[in-house]
């Protein structure tokens, strides 16, 4: 897999923006808003000076909300994501051994956490490589950041379609996610990707999702299908929406 210019000389990982064209707006609408509002005041500040005010008033509290938002989307991306990651993981008290495929990989966020608990055992990332859901999405990125992160020998980074794995039957004694299933539009298909997910893993094994909206729907799947165990965090609040951590073992 090649790997860009901007990447090959990395020295640190970069798990990227996520949902970048919201974060984009949010920043845009604050700056746009702000900007109006001042020179409103400024335009006004003789002929009509509490006009002005109360429309620098309006729309400086409608900036300071966008830009607020947007704050709440770059410290998620940098910052909060990164305490998911550690959380997510530390719950699976891995030996160093097992086999690991991180469905929706991305930039290797979970995908290289694991990786980096691993001693002998290797890690597979999947992704079909969506830019509207993390800045730059691509293998090469994800390779990148597991080269900078040291475990590039442990890694292996392919595409694929959670509705489809092309894995046999138990051949992983870890799964892990993250904000991946809810982006499939349908029931039927996130219930395939869940299923999918399960047969794939050996028997004993566990797998732990963290997503939003949609985790009550994947624990009922769960439970349908008879595994020995399903339980959920509770809430993390990560880009202004609520999301929770579901473990399974099979």
């Amino acid at each position: 897999m090649a790997v860009s210019k901007e990447t090959k000389g990395r020295k640190s990982a970069d798990y990227g923006m996520d949902a970048p064209k919201v974060a984009n707006r949010l920043l845009k609408w604050g700056l746009t808003s702000l900007g109006l509002g001042i020179a409103l005041f400024v335009m006004n500040r003789t002929s009509n000076p509490q006009g002005g005010a109360s429309m620098l008033s309006a729309l400086g509290s409608m900036g300071v909300g966008f830009l607020l938002g947007y704050g709440v989307m770059v410290w998620s991306s940098r910052i909060g994501k990164m305490k998911m990651r550690d959380a997510l993981l530390d719950g699976l008290s891995l030996r160093g051994d097992e086999k690991i495929l991180d469905v929706g990989c991305g930039r290797g966020l979970l995908l290289i956490g694991a990786a980096k608990q691993l001693k002998t055992g290797k890690a597979t990332g999947i992704d079909l490589w969506q830019n509207e859901d993390l800045s730059a999405n691509s293998a090469s990125e994800t390779i990148a950041n597991a080269k900078a992160e040291g475990v590039f020998d442990k890694v292996r980074v392919e595409s694929g379609d959670a509705r489809k794995l092309v894995y046999p039957d138990g051949n992983f004694d870890v799964i892990v996610s993250g904000t991946v299933i809810h982006n499939i539009p349908d029931r039927t298909g996130r219930e395939r990707a869940l299923r999918e997910m399960l047969r794939v893993l050996k028997p004993g094994g566990q797998l732990a999702i963290f997503d939003i909206f949609k985790t009550s729907e994947y624990a009922k799947i769960f439970t349908s299908a008879g595994v020995a165990s399903v339980t959920q965090s509770g809430w993390w609040l990560l880009w202004g929406i609520p999301g929770r951590i579901i473990r399974v073992v099979k």
